[in-house]
């Protein structure tokens, strides 16, 4: 017999001994499809032993969809190969609501050879087909693979080069492994696949009404531009038929609200070709919204103690060598410009030239200006904020519109305190960013927080653990769920990123709260202590929007394009029913200018209906309509872009109710 314990709650049971974590976890309904057995997730076929802790994972756990997934991703190679015999099997891992599978091959996928392919999954799903995990080693598997040439590579020179290789998921994991697709009925193989999986046990755990070829691309091996071009298959895959149905509404919702096509619809913004790739320029009514974002957001700052600085776009590289962003940032910059340099008539060197950098950050900049001049305690906490444009060299096929750009504008802020005072000033913090995201229409969060990566950082284990710790207790004090993201930190500290889910569901990152020992200890930062000594800050860094761009693109998005009222950029239209009432509409006009109402008459030649539609196509709050009886009666029909409208409205009502809208900032 074997002691087990299972489940979250660590429930103790006895089994006989040789028994599986199927026999432990598995159900009839197929809703568990993987295992956590001491911490690592295994396949249901594990054998146990003594004392193992073993959890179920279901298949709609997070972890259960990506093994799902994984294992569509084999039966997307397997049916490629049945249909195609000149395909090489390359890499299929899971990725954000689906996956992915790579294929040498000479041939470019089409639209109908996606469909044909999702027939033939479809077959293989329904035939029943169990996966099963064989342990090989390097020398049979190159024998057994000799004729896939990609897999082959992925072996490596020797037994360490495999087995101790993340990254990707047909090696690593302590030992490598096979996985045989083996007919449930006859027994026979009709397929592997070099991977580490975990896989579900067999196809029936996939409904196969539930999975879709979404797309193929180019792409290259192992994600490399020196190597081979490859066609990759995007598919994705859900427990039910109504989760890909949802999933499926879901992307057609968000191309309808695509931030890059809305950006042209309402005449927002541009990237003109004439100034590069990644660098926005925003039009008249995206600048309105813009500056309406950012003075809200100055307000509340000032508010709450923030003093205002301003910094250049370009500096010496000795500040970054200082800060230690050259060291860990550099193929994410813009190329140095060699500048200053002077020479003698005869062309040697008089002077020695610099270079200068566009500024990716603001941090070193800001604690420069902190270093300016002698601090006391009674100063702290400083927070120093900068709306600072920062430039950042993101490769070509990364860029997306708005939210991912080359040159952007931070709402950067770095705050100063003492050790005593950054508990307190963590959570006030949180609170300050959580409540400026709900006044601009995100309600919907959880914290995520990223912790160390002992390559990629400097700096003691205790100054780690101790900002770490304060960063948790401010997280769970909030009341938000905190996810935990290992090794995601910045190489100088940890930090909490607030993620909001939008209109539709999806997850965007939002603001960023990072704590950082190191900065100012390389910038030899001090403050005098309240007993006469020389003390080091502590340094937190906190960007609320991320950048105006991003923030921008995400809230259009959120919003469809229809910014509740203080934010639209024209919030009301007046719309006359003929020529002879376009004065009366401009008369009410004015008194709305005068209330700080941003307004339009739309004198044009159109038909009232046609003004109506466009002004509804532009997503404007509000319509006042007026013809004749409304003149005579001293009001409006006041018509809303939903299409409802009250009749009658006395003019002074009509612009009443609009300012309250507007100053409240409610949403419509």
């Amino acid at each position: 017999m074997s002691h087990v314990l299972v489940g979250p709650d660590r429930i103790s049971t006895e089994i006989e001994s040789g028994a599986c974590a199927y026999d432990v976890v598995g159900d009839k309904a197929r809703q568990v499809v993987v295992a956590r057995v001491n911490g690592e997730i295994v396949d249901l076929s594990h054998v146990l032993q003594d004392g193992d802790s073993v959890e179920p994972i279901l298949i709609s756990d997070p972890e259960g969809l990506s093994v799902l997934r994984h294992s569509v991703a084999h039966i997307v190679a397997q049916a490629t190969q049945a249909v195609f015999d000149d395909v090489k099997l390359g890499i299929g891992p899971p990725i954000k609501d689906g996956f992915f599978y790579d294929f040498g091959t000479t041939r470019t996928f089409t639209p109908d050879d996606l469909v044909t392919i999702e027939k033939k999954c479809v077959e293989i799903i329904n035939s029943g087909q169990k996966f099963s995990r064989r342990v090989t080693n390097r020398d049979a598997a190159r024998s057994e693979l000799s004729n896939e040439p990609f897999k082959i590579r992925l072996l490596g020179a020797d037994e360490d080069a495999t087995v101790m290789s993340e990254d990707v998921m047909e090696v690593g994991g302590g030992e490598l492994t096979i996985y045989d697709n083996i007919d449930l009925r006859s027994g026979e193989l009709r397929w592997c696949d070099l991977c580490r999986g975990p896989h579900v046990p067999d196809t029936r755990y996939i409904d196969a009404r539930a999975i879709k070829l979404m797309r193929t691309s180019a792409a290259y091996w192992l994600g490399d531009q020196k190597n081979e071009s490859m066609q990759r298959v995007y598919g994705t895959a859900w427990p039910t038929k109504d989760g890909l149905k949802q999933y499926l509404n879901m992307l057609e919702e968000a191309e309808k609200r695509d931030h890059r096509r809305l950006g042209v619809d309402l005449d927002l913004f541009s990237f003109p070709d004439e100034i590069g790739s990644g660098l926005a320029v925003f039009h008249p009514k995206g600048g309105i919204i813009r500056r309406q974002m950012e003075d809200y957001s100055r307000i509340r700052h000032e508010n709450a103690g923030y003093q205002f600085v301003y910094t250049p776009h370009i500096t010496k590289g000795a500040l970054f060598e200082q800060s230690g962003h050259l060291d860990w940032y550099r193929e994410g910059m813009f190329p140095a410009m060699h500048l200053d340099e002077e020479l003698h008539e005869d062309g040697t060197v008089k002077r020695q030239g610099q270079d200068y950098y566009l500024k990716p950050m603001n941090c070193p900049f800001h604690n420069l200006i902190y270093k300016s001049r002698g601090r006391s305690y009674r100063e702290l906490p400083l927070r120093l904020f900068e709306f600072g444009s920062v430039y950042r060299y993101e490769r070509s096929g990364v860029i997306h519109g708005l939210t991912r750009v080359r040159g952007m504008t931070q709402d950067d802020a770095h705050i100063y305190c003492t050790p005593e005072q950054m508990g307190g000033e963590l959570q006030n913090l949180l609170g300050f960013v959580l409540d400026l995201l709900r006044d601009y229409g995100l309600d919907d969060f959880y914290l995520e927080l990223s912790t160390r990566n002992p390559e990629k950082s400097i700096g003691t284990e205790a100054e780690w653990e101790q900002a770490t710790a304060a960063l948790a207790e401010a997280a769970q004090k909030s009341g938000l769920e905190l996810v935990p993201d290992p090794g995601g930190a910045a190489f100088y500290g940890p930090k909490i990123s607030v993620q909001a889910r939008d209109a539709i569901g999806r997850t965007w990152q939002m603001s960023t709260i990072q704590v950082d020992f190191q900065l100012p200890q390389r910038f030899e930062l001090e403050y005098q202590a309240s007993d006469g000594t020389r003390s080091r800050p502590i340094m937190i860094h906190r960007a609320l929007f991320g950048s105006i761009e991003r923030f921008f693109g995400v809230l259009l998005e959120h919003y469809a394009g229809a910014f509740p009222p203080w934010l639209a950029p024209v919030q009301v239209v007046g719309i006359p029913i003929a020529g002879a009432h376009v004065d009366y509409l401009e008369d009410v006009a004015a008194q709305l200018r005068a209330a700080g109402i941003r307004v339009e008459v739309d004198g044009s030649d159109e038909r009232m209906q046609k003004k109506i539609r466009t002004a509804q196509t532009q997503k404007v709050p509000f319509m006042l309509i007026a013809g004749d009886e409304d003149i005579s009666a001293g009001a409006v029909s006041f018509r809303y872009r939903d299409g409802t409208q009250e009749n009658g409205v006395p003019v002074a009502d009509a612009i009443a109710k609009i300012v309250e809208i507007v100053t409240s900032r409610v949403q419509i």
